[in-house]
């Protein structure tokens, strides 16, 4: 609570206060431009963050409950053991559907790497069988057991191999966001507080006079925490203003693109990125206290 009307006491002001720290200077344009810099960086590593989330979220339900199943045999077995396999997956416990690729369907799959005028048909291309599954699942192991048993030629792939590397890679990538914030705020601070013990020990001797008619070291140091406070908010402000134009700009999400134009923030996550400012306004308001109380005790 205390933490709080300190802060508000921010934003009321103190027109002889004021005065103590100069209104101008390189600290004024360092603390600005800093503190909009590092929102605007905030603005993309929260962006990268949410875009992975959603990412490992969508790899999850598309392969989480589908698998796949190829059968290579001789052309004159094959379509007898794509009947057995469909007959295999029937009686299959946790099978919810399961059906034969077309060859419009294979080309399509094949087109990226060998073009659209692929000729499946007369290619010994395996057939392939998308296979969908209820939300208990099926016994991987019985049923790869049955297949090899009635279906010499088919391979199950239920894509474990190829989810989890997915996953976990957008995981990661989701983690290095975050700690991309949390520096972010870290160098934040430290670059206000250089600025605010610059402006301190530039303003040595007004201190000194200070002192002398009688100030208190916390109205001085109030003075400074307010000036360097409100020009972080006001930098942090317009930097995060100019991240979520540059984000709202980018390429909209597109599947075959995939994740390279679905880095942005969707529906209600556009609220994110304003509460940057203000936390930059306390991060400031803490790093600026610190300093000034440490530099005013040097300077006793």
């Amino acid at each position: 609570m205390r933490f709080l009307n300190a802060l508000s006491a921010v934003f009321v002001g103190d027109a002889q206060a004021d005065r103590v720290v100069p209104p101008t200077g390189y600290t004024a344009r360092l603390t600005l431009f800093a503190a909009a810099a590092m929102a605007f960086l905030t603005v993309f590593a929260l962006a990268l963050s949410l875009a992975t989330g959603r990412l490992a979220q969508r790899w999850g339900n598309e392969l989480a409950q589908s698998s796949t199943l190829r059968i290579s045999a001789p052309s004159e077995q094959l379509n007898a053991q794509t009947e057995a396999a469909l007959t295999v997956l029937a009686s299959t416990p946790g099978v919810a559907s399961a059906r034969a690729l077309s060859s419009d369907e294979q080309r399509a799959l094949l087109s990226p790497w060998f073009g659209p005028d692929l000729p499946v048909d007369s290619l010994p291309i395996p057939q392939l069988i998308e296979i969908k599954e209820t939300e208990q699942g099926y016994d991987t192991v019985g049923l790869r057991h049955r297949l090899q048993a009635e279906v010499p030629g088919a391979v199950l792939d239920d894509h474990t191999r190829w989810r989890r590397p997915l996953e976990k890679a957008a995981g990661r990538l989701r983690f290095l966001g975050w700690v991309s914030i949390g520096l972010i705020g870290a160098a934040t601070a430290a670059m206000i507080t250089l600025a605010a013990n610059a402006a301190l020990s530039a303003n040595a001797q007004v201190i000194a006079v200070l002192r002398l008619i009688g100030a208190q070291d916390r109205y001085i140091a109030q003075a400074f925490v307010r000036r360097f406070t409100l020009r972080s908010l006001t930098g942090a402000a317009l930097g995060t203003a100019i991240g979520m134009l540059a984000i709202f700009l980018l390429p909209a999400a597109q599947d075959e693109a995939g994740f390279l134009t679905g880095l942005g923030f969707a529906g209600a996550s556009w609220a994110l990125p304003l509460v940057i400012p203000p936390l930059a306004a306390v991060v400031a308001y803490l790093a600026t206290g610190a300093a000034a109380r440490r530099t005013l005790g040097e300077l006793a």
